[in-house]
Formats: structure tokens, C-alpha cells, sequence
């Protein structure tokens, strides 16, 4: 179902998850570092975000702050992050629990004037595709108005095969490019076979490129604004701009 945002048209990438706790903000990250240092204005935006802190400028996500840091961004993090609730839950959860709506206009226009001032975006989801905003839409419906490349994150572990496969299908009946899939979290010392063959049967079962399978890196956080050793190197072979031209 159509939201109706009216969105600028701009070269960017859509980052999503098979679920929540798979790295999306991670590589969010160490993507649009990669497009900063590589001379690119790169607007981060996370429409929405849950778990905020109350700061002197209103809600603020970790996450938030995160991706303004690896784009040396000079937006403002409620333009970066226009709509947020403290409750640590769906976001349709956190808006009952806190009385406000989704606010979507609100969102239009903080990508809006991002989008005036960048020359590429990188946008992170929330949760999985059929993450529920509302009793109406989803992140999907959410993703459409975007109508950017959209990168698959996934964890390496049991039921990635199938998260991965579901994600693409629902996905591709939106009728949305995939860029690709990206592994995250692959561990070389404690890897199993399922582990070790999963991108290859999903790339062989669906068609989509697996762009890279990230290591583990226990030096990477988020909440300590670490970008850890070892994710941005393991991303540098992919042209993240190529990927996001539309």
C-alpha cells in the first residue's frame, strides 16, 4: 500500500535486515565512510528509530549518532533521524506507548533537505522488511517510497538461508532492486559448513550477489561509536556508488 511520501529521486541505498541484530547499522556505517572518504557527500538517514535517549535536542539513537559520525555529517540528528520513541520496542509499539504517530511528513521533509545537500544517500531500515509501522504499513511500504537499491544484511548462523531467500522474495513483489546481500559476523575460527556454503546456495537459489562476507570483529559498536578493525577493509572491494545509482 502506497504511503505517498513524494520523494526526491537521488542515488542512494537502502539498508536492510533479515531481522533485528544483524549488523544494519554497522555496515550502514562503514559504507558511508567508505563514499566519504572517497571524496562523496554522503547523507545518512534513519527515518525512524526506537531505544532513544532524551537529550537537550530531543530523542536521540545511538544508531543515529553512529551514522552522522562515519559521514562526517553536518545535518542536524533530528534531521537524521526525524521521528523517535524511547521505547525499546516495534516501532508501531512505541507509538501507542507514547501517544504519537508515526509522522510521516516529517520524514518527507528531513529526506527532503538531506537529499538538497548530499550528493548520495544511504538510509537504514528498521527491524525486517515486514517490520509493522503502522496497522497499514510496513518497512517494505516504507522502502517503495524510497525507491532506492536496497542491500540485504544478514547474520551468518542458523536460518540464514531462509531469512535471506524470504527477505529477497518480498523484496522483488515490491517490485525493488536488490544491490545484494551482505554476510555479517562471519567467524573463520568457530565457522561450521552450513555457514561456510550458505551465501553460495542463497546467490545460487536467488540470483542476488553476495557482495561480502564481513568477519567478526569484537571491536565494533555501535553504542561506542567504534567502527572496530576489520568491516570497513572487508567492504572496499565493492563499488558502493556503482550500486547506488538509480
Amino acid at each position: 500500500m502506497p504511503i505517498g511520501l513524494n520523494l526526491p529521486k537521488k542515488n542512494g541505498l537502502f539498508i536492510v535486515g533479515t531481522e533485528a541484530g544483524v549488523g544494519k547499522t554497522l555496515i550502514a556505517g562503514a559504507i558511508a565512510k567508505i563514499l566519504t572518504d572517497n571524496g562523496q557527500k554522503v547523507g545518512v538517514f534513519k527515518p525512524i528509530a526506537t531505544g532513544c535517549n532524551r537529550q537537550w535536542e530531543g530523542l536521540v539513537s545511538c544508531d543515529t549518532e553512529f551514522l552522522a559520525n562515519c559521514a562526517n555529517s553536518e545535518m542536524s540528528l533530528s534531521t537524521i533521524t526525524p521521528v523517535g520513541y524511547i521505547t525499546p520496542a516495534a516501532a508501531i509499539v512505541g507509538a501507542v506507548q507514547e501517544g504519537r504517530p508515526i509522522d510521516f511528513d516529517s520524514i518527507a521533509t528531513a529526506y527532503k533537505d538531506i537529499c538538497e545537500n548530499t550528493d548520495i544517500v544511504i538510509v537504514e531500515g528498521i527491524g525486517g522488511v515486514r517490520m509493522p509501522l503502522t496497522a497499514e504499513f510496513d518497512l517494505l511500504d516504507l522502502a517503495v517510497e524510497f525507491s532506492l537499491p536496497v542491500v540485504v544484511i544478514s547474520r551468518l548462523g542458523p536460518g540464514t538461508i531462509n531469512h535471506v531467500l524470504m527477505t529477497i522474495d518480498c523484496i522483488r513483489a515490491a517490485k525493488l532492486e536488490i544491490a545484494g546481500v551482505v554476510l555479517n559476523g562471519y567467524d573463520a575460527t568457530e565457522t561450521t559448513v552450513a555457514e561456510e556454503t550458505a551465501g553460495k546456495v542463497v546467490s545460487q537459489c536467488s540470483g542476488v550477489n553476495i557482495l561480502c562476507d564481513v568477519p567478526f570483529d569484537e571491536t565494533a559498536d555501535v553504542e561506542s561509536q567504534s567502527l572496530g578493525e576489520v568491516i570497513v577493509p572487508s567492504l572496499l572491494d565493492c563499488d558502493w556508488a556503482k550500486l547506488a545509482q538509480i
